[in-house]
């Protein structure tokens, strides 16, 4: 997974962001580790290691670089472009599976033993589950302690510690100093009483380029009313998280993404911060991704015009696949008020500390049999709906950060009313599969036409980047999806 060492060093003498997350130089020299972007002054070559992990590096005993902040930086692209073993157990280490099952919990959802999943983690990114997961918990507990003022001991728990003195012993390890010391003199905001919300601020890291103008504009176009909304600037919209109900504001900047979350319970904020990063895919390589599309005469115009489009994503698998069922054959309005209605009559009511936003958007168990008053639309596509829905309650279709791609198309496309339309929209937005590609969408239609592309042929030569030549194909047609809002929906 590291590249070649040659490679490595002429990253690091060029400080190319686009390798964070790739790999991480330990300086034996200082005994600290870095991002390659780290703009502190170049080691000698002699004095440089390469780790595939943040973990890695932190088995090897170095503590993090408090310049540069290594622990900060995007995740690998690898982990969403492939899709073995290592990649599956990656996503599901981000969403926190370890630290609320277990190693074992994460072993039996990959159907392989913990000896196994440890064995692959090991030759692939030098850490164990546990070491990836304990990485994972001190950049979270950094963040609490940085950005809110819960007493030490809430923190390590939050942060997904057994206890306060791994939590003690592991951020002196990293970061070279105390909670207390990480934590410093710095003014926060006030953690809220018991009941209440926690507010915490942060930024999300990027690779450049970003544009943010077709990844917001879909998200704020299709927003669903108590659900989602676009506010002051921002995406904002409601979580179901493992602990609790969640609301999160997302604003584009130019050199991050400005993020503001309230939680019911400070555990979910690995969760929180995973799925915002995965909504927005963030942890995506655009410099590969559109050198590739760029080959390509047709789409490379739109590739220089726009780069670093990113594929729009979901925090919620079971909710996106619901929604992609609505919005079959009608349009963006149409599915927006079908999803709003069953929103209103099944959804989880919440109460926005900020905003409009009312409602959780109901889980597949609550419509596996719902109101019919709430069911405005043709018969066969209700049975499609509670179908699906009731498929994705009983487990019999898997859409979760660690599925198998290939068995959850397998899945989808065996459920009557799923056809091909739905399940490479379920697989490009739930699953996050660069290459899932809606060729009958009438947007990438549309596109085509205008480009002069065959639809069905043509697109073979842009694998397996299929899913974002689709974001450049819908831009090349007028439509509220392509650009960032100027008022809310």
């Amino acid at each position: 997974m590291v590249p070649d060492r040659d490679a490595c060093l002429a990253a690091v003498a060029s400080r190319d962001a686009r390798f964070d997350g790739t790999f991480f130089t330990g300086v034996t020299s200082t005994g600290i580790y870095c991002r390659p972007s780290c703009p502190a002054r170049t080691p000698a070559p002699a004095n440089m290691t390469f780790h595939p992990s943040a973990a890695a590096a932190q088995a090897a005993g170095f503590r993090a670089c408090k310049r540069c902040r290594p622990d900060a930086v995007p995740g690998s692209p690898e982990w969403d472009v492939r899709a073995d073993t290592t990649a599956r157990a990656m996503r599901l280490i981000g969403d926190g599976i370890v630290d609320r099952e277990g190693v074992d919990g994460l072993a039996t959802r990959l159907g392989y033993s913990v000896r196994q999943v440890q064995r692959l983690t090991l030759d692939e990114l030098g850490a164990t589950p546990l070491s990836l997961a304990r990485a994972q918990r001190a950049h979270t507990a950094r963040v609490l302690l940085q950005t809110t003022d819960l007493p030490l001991a809430e923190v390590a728990f939050a942060a997904g510690f057994g206890s306060i003195r791994s939590f003690n012993d592991t951020v002196q390890q990293v970061y070279a100093t105390t909670p207390s010391g990480l934590r410093g003199d710095r003014r926060r905001p006030r953690a809220e009483a018991p009941g209440r919300l926690l507010e915490i601020s942060l930024r999300l890291a990027f690779r450049r380029p970003f544009e943010p103008g077709n990844v917001f504009g879909h998200l704020a176009a299709t927003a669903v009313p108590g659900v989602e909304e676009w506010r002051d600037g921002a995406y904002r919209r409601t979580l179901r998280l493992p602990h609790g109900a969640g609301f999160v504001a997302l604003a584009p900047r130019p050199d991050h993404v400005a993020a503001t979350l309230h939680l019911a319970d400070p555990r979910d904020l690995t969760p929180a911060i995973g799925r915002c990063r995965r909504l927005l895919d963030l942890d995506a390589d655009p410099v590969a991704v559109d050198a590739a599309l760029a080959t390509d005469p047709a789409l490379a115009p739109l590739v220089e015009a726009t780069p670093g489009r990113r594929v729009p994503r979901t925090v919620d698998p079971h909710e996106f696949a619901l929604r992609a069922v609505l919005g079959q054959q009608v349009s963006t309005s149409a599915a927006r008020t079908h999803a709003a209605r069953l929103v209103a009559r099944h959804g989880d009511p919440v109460t926005d500390p900020v905003g409009g936003l009312t409602h959780l958007f109901p889980t597949p168990e609550a419509l596996a049999d719902p109101d019919p008053a709430a069911l405005a639309m043709p018969a066969s596509r209700v049975r499609t709906l509670t179908g699906l829905a009731a498929a994705l309650a009983s487990g019999a279709v898997d859409l979760s950060p660690g599925t198998d791609r290939d068995a959850a198309r397998a899945g989808l496309a065996a459920l009557p009313g799923i056809g091909p339309w739905t399940v490479e929209v379920v697989a490009m937005r739930s699953l996050g599969d660069p290459d899932a590609y809606p060729a009958s969408d009438l947007g990438v239609r549309k596109g085509c036409a205008a480009l002069g592309i065959d639809p069905d042929a043509g697109p073979q030569r842009w694998r397996p980047w299929r899913a974002y030549a689709t974001q450049h194909l819908w831009a090349a047609v007028p439509h509220p999806i392509n650009h960032l809002p100027l008022e809310a929906p």
